[in-house]
């Protein structure tokens, strides 16, 4: 009998033939007939006994055939059951451990497929401007070059190296978003403060493109990361210095509501087209007026930092008139 497999049975079962024959011995020794009535309720007790035991048993053989499919992969299948009991309490907590490591597996298939995508998008950036660097390190080594041209390559190389720290260092915060491992600290911050802070590495920029700025500075208090924030906005303030002609302009204006807080800036550059916009927050996108030196990277940083914090980012543009970016910064957790 495979019950008597099960050492604890086996010894149950053991002890219980022992008592039980102890009880028809005095039974016998009291009366026939009541030896004979204890007999049969032994027999009895001890049939319920092997019948629940063996029923069980066969409960516990489906569970371990479930857990041996599901590690083989068969995750969709569900073994509750809407019986009370402990084994279908068992079922229920099986069940759901199951789904939550099919959960789990899912995101680390999903995580490892990021990876590659990202790998394949650093290598591509990056390929550009070092195949420029090699170019140029060759050329250095010539020895009829010209005094000026060495210092021209070694400016462009210089300027190369500056552009992959950069394409490094965004495509390192991307993927920290994207991980999830960011945690944005959630702090009551004067709004002015925040814009002064993403301003102040962009006036050199501005001023070199002789692009005017003006500030609604109203004393708004916004609720944010104020460091990762603060990269948002810079990001959204270079798409708009890059298409912004000379002498052009932009405006950053502060807004609040009972929901939410909002930043809107607004430039007078060249636009974005109709088929351009459902794609600007897109990782890598380049749009029809996008310079040469352009990644598409920024924008679509600025969308994850703004998305991890519960908050939303819109964008109105008109060919020829300029496009104005409006920030959802909620008040509170949608």
């Amino acid at each position: 009998m495979f019950l008597m497999r099960n050492k604890e049975i086996k010894d149950m079962a053991i002890q219980t033939l022992i008592a039980s024959a102890v009880l028809v011995l005095l039974g016998f020794l009291i009366g026939v007939w009541t030896g004979i009535l204890i007999l049969i309720t032994v027999l009895l007790l001890c049939t319920i006994f092997y019948v629940n035991t063996k029923r069980r048993y066969r409960q516990i053989a489906k569970l371990a055939d479930y857990l041996k499919r599901i590690s083989n992969g068969e995750h969709s299948l569900d073994i509750r059951n809407n019986a009370e009991g402990e084994l279908s309490i068992l079922k229920s907590e099986i069940y759901k451990v199951t789904l939550m490591l099919s959960e789990y597996n899912e995101q680390l298939k999903s995580e490892k497929y990021l990876l590659a995508n990202q790998m394949a998008d650093i290598s591509h950036q990056l390929k550009t401007p070092l195949t420029s660097m090699m170019v140029m390190v060759d050329l250095l080594k010539e020895d009829n070059l010209t005094q000026e041209k060495r210092q021209e390559f070694t400016s462009q190389i210089y300027m190369q190296l500056e552009r992959i720290e950069w394409l490094v260092s965004s495509l390192l915060k991307m993927s920290k978003l994207d991980a999830g491992v960011v945690r944005m600290r959630q702090e009551k911050i004067p709004a002015h403060r925040l814009i002064e802070n993403a301003l102040q590495p962009l006036l050199i920029p501005m001023e070199l493109k002789d692009i005017s700025y003006a500030v609604d500075r109203k004393d708004e208090v916004i609720l944010c990361d104020i460091k990762w924030t603060t990269e948002a906005l810079i990001n959204i303030l270079k798409n708009c210095i890059e298409h912004t002609p000379k002498g052009g302009h932009i405006q950053i204006e502060v807004k609040d509501n009972p929901l939410y807080s909002e930043i809107i800036i607004t430039d007078n550059g060249a636009g974005i087209s109709k088929e351009d916009l459902p794609h600007i927050f897109t990782r890598f996108y380049k749009g029809k007026n996008s310079s040469s030196d352009s990644v598409g990277i920024g924008l679509a940083m600025s969308y994850s930092i703004l998305r991890r914090q519960q908050g939303d980012i819109r964008v109105n543009s008109k060919i020829g008139q300029g496009s104005s970016f409006a920030i959802h910064l909620y008040k509170s957790v949608m």
